[in-house]
């Protein structure tokens, strides 16, 4: 292999040369570092700082006893694929267009001016709108209120705000499909923590803190797949936990905050000096208007901030108009608290339809959000794919784990779920499940 250099700088330009020409092409493996030290004449050490080089670069990967291997652009799963005609989609994890308002009419309203570069990227009405939303559930101290393209845009901002490359990050297994991309597309090390029928567990999230990670991303309620909804009594020893590691980043993705059915309970420690509150308006106000609040300590609210100066990469102040007019409009919150009896409705009829065909769920178990997670004794993706044939799209639920977990679970979006679809899928399913050579 034609790589040359003498210093690491050189080592590391030279092996970015070759990927860039294609002579090097993802998954191939590069020289052992002491093969490629020995053909150039430089010490080992030299090459494994270019090695690390690339590695931080995002160039390549290491793994472990396999050696180190050029990176390819990841493969990433989604939310919301397209199904067509051919499948009752009952896996994109999407809320009903229904019970979403008129973002177009919200629009007209007054008051709107038209942002130029340089003004404040925080609309001021929608930011006091939200202290006043948030000042309950974070309780004392001082915090600020951001805006963001989103709950994974604000993941993303805010990881990248304390961590580099390589940094380890704590997250649900199984875990919200956008945040298992967003750490591998920006080189983070996922170490998975396992999830319950309350939440994240505390001795999973200890040993994850004390192994060395730097942030943790967690969902306190609607955990996507699963539903559960971390109680009361989990989040005091989440934040006992917590408290022993103030240092670490922590994120709470309250996705579902507006339509929930469970109180939210708050996991950061006050001891914790980064943290960070967000809630998107994905789930109510709709996926197109790409915005999430965020509350976080100072500190974290000035890193994320440079990030979101006017001129760059601001939320479209249309955009932070349109959230304000519908956030503070009465019919919009008739029209949530309509969605979230619907959406708490239309997963128990799946509940009770399943008990009816002997498909069993935990005992107690009463999902919050969009989706039901539905436990198997076998392995996920032969049912999903026979659930496909009879004309239903669901997921398997290994495709959520970050981790080494099997997951033999399915996930099935109720969003839009109808009594007739309920009754002929758990038949379908049970058929499958129940006889002999199902698959």
């Amino acid at each position: 292999m034609p790589i040359s250099g003498t210093s690491a700088a050189e080592i590391a330009g030279s092996v970015r040369d070759l990927i860039a020409s294609g002579e090097l092409a993802p998954q191939d493996s590069l020289p052992p570092v002491r093969t490629l030290a020995e053909e150039l004449g430089v010490n080992r050490n030299t090459v494994a700082s270019a090695y690390r080089q690339l590695v931080a670069a995002g160039e390549a990967v290491t793994r472990g006893r396999g050696g180190t291997v050029v990176a390819g652009v990841p493969q990433l799963a989604s939310e919301g694929a397209w199904f067509g005609g051919r499948l009752t989609d009952l896996a994109s994890g999407n809320p009903d267009p229904q019970l979403l308002p008129d973002a177009l009419r919200a629009l007209h309203g007054g008051g709107y001016r038209p942002a130029l570069y340089g003004a404040p990227p925080v609309d001021e009405r929608l930011a006091e709108w939200a202290a006043g939303q948030y000042a309950p559930d974070i309780g004392k101290g001082h915090f600020r209120v951001l805006i963001t393209h989103g709950a994974v845009d604000a993941t993303e901002r805010l990881l990248n705000a304390y961590l580099t490359r390589g940094d380890a990050v704590a997250v649900e297994d199984p875990c919200f499909l956008a945040s298992i991309g967003t750490l591998r597309l920006n080189g983070f090390r996922t170490v998975a923590v396992a999830v319950d029928g309350q939440g994240i567990r505390p001795d999973a999230l200890r040993a994850a803190l004390e192994g060395g990670v730097r942030a943790v991303v967690c969902t306190p309620r609607a955990h996507n797949p699963t539903g559960v909804s971390i109680t009361e009594k989990r989040a005091a020893e989440l934040r006992a936990v917590l408290a022993d590691h103030p240092q670490a980043l922590v994120v709470e993705d309250d996705h579902f905050w507006a339509v929930s059915r469970a109180p939210y309970h708050r996991v950061t420690a006050p001891a914790s000096t980064r943290w960070a509150l967000v809630r998107s308006v994905s789930k109510f106000l709709g996926p197109d208007l790409r915005l999430a609040l965020v509350a976080c300590d100072e500190e974290t609210a000035t890193r994320l901030e440079t990030r979101l100066n006017t001129g760059t990469t601001w939320v479209s102040g249309l955009l932070q108009h349109a959230a304000h007019a519908l956030l503070t409009d009465p019919d919009v919150t008739a029209l949530t608290a309509r969605a979230r009896e619907t959406y708490i409705q239309r997963s128990t009829l799946l509940l009770t339809r399943l008990g009816e065909r002997g498909i069993g769920v935990p005992d107690g178990y009463r999902p919050d959000g969009l989706n039901v997670w539905i436990p198997l004794k076998t392995p996920a993706r032969p049912v999903a794919d026979a659930l496909a044939r009879r004309g239903w799209a669901v997921q398997p639920g290994d495709l959520f784990t970050s981790g080494a977990s099997a997951a033999q679970a399915l996930r099935v979006t109720t969003s839009m779920l109808t009594e007739e679809q309920a009754a002929q899928f758990t038949d379908d399913l049970a058929g499958i499940l129940h006889c002999p050579g199902r698959y």
